[in-house]
């Protein structure tokens, strides 16, 4: 037998994919680790952000209009992040607006996804005519720029936490739709989908419980995905005034309220536009690593280390002994 025969699955044997490993895993990878704790204390903040903020964020005070960050207050707590235009504490609007930009975000990911799954289901297993009618509407409307869409329906019915999450919804769908046509194409024609076939299981129950269950990793992948792609859309959309109205708080609506003052109070912009920023980027990097521990060979991979991999490649690059 070879060595590399002989130590390859020895190696691999000894990763067990459970709670222990993934910890030991993340700590190895200080930038996924760096994201799931920043979306960790983002979700503790959006939930508790009323019993969080250090000041009212609706309490103005133009004696207190664009101070700097850290300017002392009334009530013993510094301004952290400093005030806005009209003297409210801006950490404490951002942590509100946290919540509802977050809250947004989910929202619209479930609604789209949900539906886009569905369809997806009904087209790539059902497929004939109704396969060709939802493809025919999911190409019209990945014809028509997202962000175009949105601003259309949203000047007709207008702006607003519901509608927002129904428009963001409405104009996402089709992503999902297509990446579960595509994976219910391949899987109607395994084995397993055959064998439930032949024992009499109806069609749903074959997609709820044989089907389904299989597309749900990837699509929780693309649905963390689509979670930051949807915040940074309600941020655009807040911020040209079609989304969020004042006086509730969004990133995006706290942006567009200090581009006016980015001359000389830099902070309105720039802690807002961080926030959002690294929302985005723990998002997608949080979605790798899940797309990591979804697939058996980059999972193991990722929860092996360094160590593990470098002496695998060794193992696999010398010469095979004949037994």
């Amino acid at each position: 037998m070879t060595e590399a025969a002989t130590n390859g699955p020895s190696t691999k044997s000894k990763v067990h994919f459970g709670f222990r490993s993934v910890m030991i895993g993340l700590l190895r990878d200080p930038v996924t680790l760096f994201a799931c704790l920043f979306l960790a204390l983002l979700m503790i903040v959006a939930i508790f952000a009323p019993y969080l903020v250090p000041h009212d964020p609706m309490a103005q005070s133009l004696a207190m209009r664009n101070r700097p960050p850290m300017t002392p207050s009334a009530n013993g707590i510094p301004h952290i992040l400093g005030t806005d235009a009209l003297g409210r504490d801006l950490l404490s609007r951002l942590m509100m607006g946290a919540r509802v930009s977050v809250s947004i975000g989910v929202l619209s990911a479930v609604v789209s996804g949900s539906f886009g799954v569905m369809m997806g289901l009904i087209s790539g297993y059902y497929r004939g005519w109704i396969d060709d009618l939802i493809m025919r509407v999911v190409d019209v409307m990945l014809g028509f720029p997202t962000l175009l869409v949105a601003l259309f329906v949203l000047f007709v019915v207008g702006g607003g936490y519901v509608n927002l999450v129904l428009v963001l919804a409405l104009t996402r769908w089709m992503i999902y739709a297509r990446v579960t046509r595509g994976m219910t194409l391949a899987l109607r024609e395994e084995p397993f989908v055959d064998g439930a076939r032949a024992i009499g299981a109806s069609n749903f129950r074959i997609i709820t419980r044989h089907i389904f269950p299989n597309l749900l990793s990837p699509i929780v992948v693309l649905a963390t995905l689509e979670v930051a792609r949807l915040i940074l859309a309600e941020s655009a959309l807040s911020f040209l005034g079609f989304g969020i109205r004042p006086p509730a708080s969004s990133w995006g609506l706290e942006v567009a309220s200090g581009r006016s003052y980015i001359s000389n109070a830099w902070w309105l912009v720039t802690f807002s536009g961080t926030a959002i920023f690294l929302t985005a980027l723990s998002l997608n990097l949080f979605a790798t690593w899940l797309r990591a521990l979804s697939d058996p060979v980059q999972r193991w991979r990722w929860l092996s280390g360094k160590k593990a991999m470098a002496a695998k490649t060794v193992v696999a690059e010398k010469p095979e002994d004949k037994a």
